[in-house]
């Protein structure tokens, strides 16, 4: 299992997958938005997304959880 956590702090702009979507490495699961810029959070691994752990809006930290993968 691949836990997907924040690169940086910053606002959850936009969570472009679902819980159960197939994903493959390098696919965007989530745009952070920080200092009005876009800051794209990506797989490191393929599966399937089994968690996501923000919503829309959220402000998360560095380190902090966003989903995991399976």
């Amino acid at each position: 299992m691949q836990e997907i956590k924040a690169s940086m702090a910053g606002s959850v702009w936009k969570i472009v997958v679902s819980e159960g979507d197939q994903v493959n490495a390098g696919d965007e699961i989530v745009i952070l938005e920080s200092m009005k810029m876009e800051i794209p959070i990506s797989a490191e691994t393929g599966g399937t997304v089994k968690s996501i752990s923000v919503s829309e809006g959220d402000f998360v930290n560095e380190a902090d959880l966003i989903a995991t993968i399976e």
